[in-house]
């Protein structure tokens, strides 16, 4: 009888939680637009902002802005300004946007 409870309280509990599974995995596919929309653009952002990149301090702010233009941010890694871990940490939160050519 004992053994009866406990597999119904299990159960209710799993039922009882099963709204809020739900609700994690909505959340997800918001965050990604959001990061999309606010990614900082290494073409055109200011040392100050870069450093707010995790892992990035004055001398790579510095090395990223003084080896503009980018084409794409893999370019970071490619010319040497990053090395391959810390571009890891900000490449979710960066974009290299193309600036058109004028005449």
């Amino acid at each position: 009888m004992i053994r009866l409870h406990r597999i119904l309280a299990a159960s209710l509990l799993a039922v009882a939680l099963l709204p809020f599974a739900g609700a994690q995995k909505a959340k997800a596919p918001a965050a990604a637009a959001a990061t999309q929309d606010t990614a900082l653009d290494i073409n055109t952002a200011t040392e100050d902002q870069l450093k707010g990149l995790p892992g990035v301090g004055d001398a790579y702010a510095k090395r990223i802005v003084d080896g503009r233009p980018y084409t794409a941010k893999t370019q970071l890694v490619q010319k040497g300004i990053l090395p391959s871990a810390t571009y890891n940490k900000i490449k979710s939160q960066i974009i290299a946007k193309q600036t058109p050519k004028t005449k």
